[in-house]
């Protein structure tokens, strides 16, 4: 049984262990104020031992994540299982755009060079970008920082985040570069410069294993429980554990689909099925599942 840290801020646990976990990231500044390096050494952790963790292909026999949806489908369909069928990836950019800060009263509206005005139509040309390839691709602008940050201010610099997250990793580069083109038609339109930064939080696409699906479909059937096979939206540590063992993943109903919330709630019976299905899928791993 293993607890990773840090799922929500980039994987750094179960890139640890994957032997993924570059010195770039270490370096990353997280939400804290920290960088990853010190929010390690603050729980009493040691970030110059992480070798100790790494796993190899063959150490580990199978990877077997419990986990809730997240979405709102099992709920709404009243599943009380979901077997994962693959793992969206995940890429983050820290986006900057340039202007000119000047005094909002004095400076003519055609005059101006806006990093906000610019930031808003990126914000729309990301939305539209996404939604206008065909698939099941979501991209979000999630964090946006004006500064100075003066109401008579005009903004001369904005920092704003992009993500982007499909189970293709061609369809992420594809969706990257027309968001690029477009954003190299805002800084001319608008008088700006935009610039893109790759943050090292990517976590690639991740099927799961054929057999530890059929493993979890078998538990889940011979309790009685109803599964669906369904994709994950979101990003988890079995797709960095994918690089070195078969992984698997069970989901279980959230209520109303409400996730990263203080709202967030699944109910216990689904709790104790999703835990069965584990317990079960464990055993039948152990009992050479995997080798049928």
């Amino acid at each position: 049984v293993v607890v990773f840290p840090d799922e929500e801020g980039g994987l750094v646990g179960s890139r640890a262990m994957a032997g993924d976990l570059s010195a770039e990231a270490l370096d990353l500044t997280s939400h804290s104020g920290l960088t990853i390096r010190e929010g390690i050494k603050a729980i009493g952790g040691d970030p110059g031992s992480l070798q100790t963790a790494i796993r190899r292909k063959g150490d580990v026999a199978a990877f077997v994540e419990l986990h809730i949806e997240q979405g709102s489908i099992l709920d709404d369909e009243k599943t009380p299982i979901g077997v994962v069928e693959g793992i969206v990836g995940i890429q983050w950019w820290d986006v900057t755009i340039e202007g000119f800060a000047n005094h909002a009263g004095t400076t003519p509206m055609n005059r101006r060079q806006d990093a906000m005005i610019a930031a808003a139509h990126l914000t729309l040309a990301v939305n539209r970008v996404v939604t206008g390839v065909p698939g099941g691709q979501v991209g979000t602008v999630g964090r946006i920082r004006a500064e100075p940050g003066a109401p008579n201010v005009i903004p001369g610099r904005v920092v704003m985040s992009l993500e982007l997250r499909d189970l293709s990793a061609d369809k992420i580069r594809l969706l990257f570069q027309r968001i690029r083109e477009e954003g190299a038609r805002i800084a001319r339109e608008t008088g700006t410069t935009i610039g893109f930064a790759p943050l090292d939080v990517t976590a690639v696409p991740a099927p799961t294993d054929e057999r530890v699906r059929r493993l979890i479909a078998d538990s889940a059937h011979a309790l009685g429980l109803a599964y669906k096979m369904m994709p994950s939206g979101a990003g988890h540590d079995a797709q960095d554990l994918a690089r070195i063992a078969p992984t698997g993943m069970i989901f279980i109903p959230s209520v109303g689909g409400i996730s990263h919330s203080p709202r967030e709630f699944s109910r216990p019976k689904d709790i104790a099925g999703g835990a069965d299905v584990l317990l079960q899928t464990i055993l039948r791993i152990d009992r050479g599942g995997l080798e049928r």
